[in-house]
């Protein structure tokens, strides 16, 4: 027997989660946006939402606000390059833009997400979620092989570096830029758990690593070290082969239904303590997208009725729901005692 999908859960989540009307004034909305941005943000914990959605709500905001951020950084750059005429300076700029356009398959996922199970996909279209995070995976892989190329070429071909402050300006206005946005990203991606999002903020942060290889260039040469400039550039495309291999981890782990133990630790826990409960066989969670789904297989004493074994799974599911952040959707199965002898 079987107490089947709960649905939406909604208790117990992220202490972030909204559930109160924010001040609709200028100052309110402007205060919350640089809340949203550098974390500083609480809430009362009365009248409940629906968290599942407001954690899909607060991913896609955080991908528009990063997006507008970059914006301004690219437009910051945009006005420093027409100053100086610096071709070089122009291409780093279209490269910055070019790499925030990689939220876009990330909004689609979460749009995607939002979209109802059907006969086809009947868990739904979170997976996209996961597949948007592979994508930016490349990105980085990407962006990793073209500063080293850049670096390698600059090395067999030096170059004259004209304009050094407007270089090192734009290196500080892109390094601070795709900082904040990196920062952002991350931090909203762990509080929703969505690892696409995760990764995304590690992606920002490399361009971050590029522009700061700009002002580390520029200042080299300012001291008379011409090499310096393809030297860091190499030190900093080896420096993205580590945030490589953090996204890797994370994206990958996602999409092999990996979990954190402690997470299966809790299920457990909130499962056996549930009344009537007298084992827990078979706990497993996996992530779709940014939300948690469970099955567990529970014991219970021999002679129930159908409608007594049925409020035990219930109330144990209630257990689960009260534990587990982000939880989804539970399905819990019990049997007696004798049907395991």
């Amino acid at each position: 027997m079987s107490c089947g999908d709960h649905g939406r859960a909604h208790a117990a989540y992220d202490a972030h989660d909204h559930d109160h009307d924010h001040d609709s004034t200028f100052a309110g909305r402007l205060r919350h946006l640089l809340s949203e941005l550098f974390g500083a943000h609480s809430h009362d914990a009365t009248d409940q939402v629906d968290a599942a959605l407001e954690a899909d709500a607060r991913g896609r905001r955080a991908l528009w606000i990063s997006l507008g951020v970059l914006a301004v950084t690219a437009a910051a750059q945009a006005v420093i390059v027409a100053f100086t005429g610096s071709v070089a300076l122009l291409g780093d700029t279209l490269h910055n833009v070019a790499d925030a356009l990689t939220a876009v398959p990330l909004l689609v996922a979460f749009a995607l997400a939002r979209k109802s199970a059907n006969d086809r996909y009947t868990y739904g279209y979170g997976r996209a979620e996961d597949l948007a995070g592979l994508f930016v995976v490349a990105m980085i892989a990407l962006s990793s092989i073209l500063a080293g190329y850049e670096a390698i070429k600059r090395l067999l071909d030096p170059q004259d570096v004209s304009h050094l402050w407007a270089v090192a300006a734009a290196g500080v206005v892109g390094f601070a830029g795709n900082e904040v946005v990196a920062r952002y990203r991350i931090r909203v991606g762990r509080q929703i758990g969505s690892a696409a999002l995760v990764a995304d903020g590690l992606h920002a942060r490399t361009d971050g690593f590029t522009s700061l290889a700009v002002v580390l260039g520029a200042a080299g040469v300012a001291a008379g070290l011409p090499w310096a400039d393809p030297v860091i550039g190499l030190l900093i495309a080896i420096a993205i082969l580590g945030v490589l291999r953090s996204a890797a981890r994370q994206v990958g782990a996602r999409l092999m239904d990996a979990v954190d133990p402690e997470l299966v630790g809790t299920a457990r826990e909130a499962l056996g303590s549930a009344r009537g409960v007298q084992a827990v066989r078979t706990v497993q969670l996996r992530w779709i997208g940014h939300t948690l789904h469970a099955e567990a297989d529970l014991t219970v004493a021999d002679g129930l009725t159908i409608e007594q074994a049925h409020a035990i799974a219930h109330h144990a599911e209630s257990h689960l729901v009260d534990r587990l952040p982000r939880l989804a959707a539970a399905n819990v199965h019990v049997s007696p005692v004798s049907a395991h002898h």
